[in-house]
C-alpha cells in the first residue's frame, strides 16, 4: 500500500531540515504541510524552501498551518482537512502522546524521533517506552495501522545499524557502544545543538543496559577516549538514551551503551547550572510572586539551536562500536556516519546536528510512500529491514561508513569491563 501528502508538526532546527528533504522528494511524497504553534516559524521553512528552489514538483503544494498539537481534536481536523497520509512529529517531545492519539483517530501513518517526555517527570524507569508508547502498541496493531518510534539519528539510524549488524556482520553480538561526538564551533559561550529544555531533561541520571540488566549511574560519572575517524581522539561520557529502551529489547547483546561527547568546557557550565538549580523542571517563585520554571528560564536566555548553523564549523561522528564473534571468530566494526556543519548549512541552512536528525524520517516516510516499510504495527526502527533505510539515507546525504576493526588499531583506551567499573 503507498501513501502520499506528509504533515510536518513542529517548526524548529530538525523540521527545517525535513521539509527541505521532504521538498527535494515531493514526487514520492506529495503535498508538504508544515504544522506549529507560530505558523511564522512554518512561513520562514518555506521561504528558505523557494528560495534554495527545492520543491522538485513545483505543481505540489506546501502549506503552512497554526496548530495545538496538545489539542487532538485540532490534530485530527488538520490530518483530516489535508488529507495527510503521513504523519511527522518533530516538535517537543511533550506532545507525542496526542499526536499519536490523532493519527490512532485518522489512520494517518505517525513517525516521531524521540521518545515522549512527561512534563512533570525526568528520567523515569526503565524501558521508557512501556512508561507510554508502547502501551498503545496492540491499538495499531488491531487497526492495522503503523508508527514508527524514534526515526531520527540516534534514535532511529544508530537502531538500524545495529539490526545491520545483527543482519549481516555477526552471529552473537557481545557489546555495542553508540557514540555520538560533534566537534566544531559555534562562536557562542554556551548552546545546545536540540531544544535546551529537552537536551537538559536527559541529564539527571544514567540508564544503561550492561550484563542484560538496567543498571544506573551517575551523570558524567564515566569516561572513556576514543579514536574516531575524522576528528580523532575525543573524551566521550556515558549517558541515558531513547533507543536503549528499545534496543535492550530487540537487540540481543550482553550490553548496550550510550555515549556523548563533552568538552571540559560544557561540563564545567553545566555543572555550575546543576548545582544552582538552574536545570530543575520543577516551578519556583521569584522575590516578585511569580513561579517560574527555571530550566524553561534558562531554555529563554540561551541561543535558538538553529541560529548556530550560519556560523558552525567542524564535523559530527555518529556511530555504533560492535563487538562479538562471526563463524566463530571474535570481530569487532564501527559503523558510522560523519556530517560537515558548513556542508550542511550551505545544502538546507542548517547545521548537522539538526541535519543528521531531520533526514532520517524523511527516508522513513519514503519508504512509507513506496510500500517498503508498512508493519501495520508500532515499531521501533530495528524491528524493520535496515537495507532501504541506509540505501536511501546514502542517496538523501547521510552516508554509512564500516570500518573492520577486528585486526586493526586498539579503539578504546578503557576495555568494556573497565568502563562498567569506573565510576567518578
Amino acid at each position: 500500500m503507498t501513501r502520499k501528502n506528509v504533515l510536518i508538526i513542529g517548526a524548529g532546527g530538525v523540521a527545517h531540515v525535513t521539509a527541505h528533504k521532504c521538498a527535494q522528494n515531493n514526487d514520492v511524497l506529495g503535498a508538504i504541510h508544515i504544522a506549529s504553534r507560530t505558523k511564522e516559524k512554518c512561513d520562514a521553512i518555506i521561504d528558505s524552501i523557494q528560495q534554495k528552489n527545492h520543491m522538485k514538483d513545483t505543481t505540489k503544494t506546501i502549506v503552512a498551518h497554526e496548530l495545538d498539537a496538545l489539542d487532538v481534536s485540532a490534530t485530527v481536523h488538520l490530518i483530516q482537512q489535508t488529507n495527510s497520509q503521513i504523519v511527522l512529529n518533530l516538535a517537543v517531545a511533550f506532545v507525542n502522546m496526542a499526536v499519536l492519539e490523532a493519527c490512532l483517530e485518522t489512520g494517518a501513518v505517525y513517525l516521531d524521533t524521540a521518545i515522549y517526555e512527561d512534563p512533570d517527570k525526568v528520567c523515569e524507569d526503565p524501558p521508557w517506552y512501556a512508561n507510554y508508547e508502547w502501551k498503545h502498541k496492540e491499538k495499531f496493531r488491531e487497526k492495522g495501522l503503523t508508527a514508527i518510534l524514534g526515526a531520527g539519528f540516534d534514535p532511529g539510524v544508530v537502531n538500524a545499524y545495529c539490526a545491520l549488524a545483527v543482519k549481516h556482520h555477526f552471529d552473537t553480538i557481545d557489546t555495542i557502544d553508540i557514540m555520538d561526538v560533534n566537534i566544531g564551533d559555534h562562536g557562542k559561550y554556551f548552546a545546545t545543538n536540540f531544544d535546551p529544555e529537552i537536551n537538559f531533561r536527559e541529564f539527571v541520571k544514567v540508564w544503561t543496559w550492561i550484563d542484560r540488566k538496567w543498571q544506573c549511574y551517575p551523570m558524567h560519572g564515566i569516561k572513556r577516549v576514543y579514536d574516531f575517524p575524522l576528528v580523532g581522539k575525543q573524551p566521550i561520557y556515558m549517558n541515558g538514551h531513547d533507543e536503549l529502551h528499545s534496543l535492550s529489547k530487540n537487540i540481543k547483546a550482553n550490553s548496550i551503551r550510550f555515549w556523548m561527547g563533552f568538552s571540559e568546557h560544557y561540563i564545567n557550565v553545566f555543572t555550575v547550572l546543576d548545582k544552582i538549580g538552574m536545570l530543575s523542571h520543577l516551578p519556583v517563585t521569584t522575590a516578585q510572586g511569580q513561579e517560574v520554571i527555571p530550566l524553561k528560564v534558562l531554555k529563554a536566555v540561551l541561543p535558538d539551536p538553529q541560529t548556530l548553523a550560519p556560523h558552525y564549523t567542524g564535523n559530527t561522528c555518529i556511530g555504533n562500536l560492535v563487538q562479538g564473534t562471526k563463524d566463530g571468530a571474535p570481530k569487532q566494526i564501527f559503523i558510522y556516519n560523519s556530517c560537515d556543519h558548513k556542508a550542511c548549512y550551505n545544502e538546507v541552512g542548517s547545521q548537522a546536528i539538526s541535519y543528521t536528525a531531520g533526514v532520517p524520517p524523511v527516508a522513513a516516510a519514503m519508504l512509507i510512500a513506496k510500500g517498503v516499510w508498512d508493519p501495520k504495527t508500532m515499531v521501533n526502527v530495528e524491528e524493520l529491514d535496515p537495507d532501504p533505510f541506509i540505501e536511501t539515507l546514502a542517496i538523501l546525504g547521510l552516508p554509512t561508513i564500516i570500518d573492520n576493526l577486528t585486526h586493526g588499531r586498539i579503539d578504546m583506551e578503557l576495555t568494556p569491563k573497565e568502563v562498567a567499573k569506573q565510576l567518578i
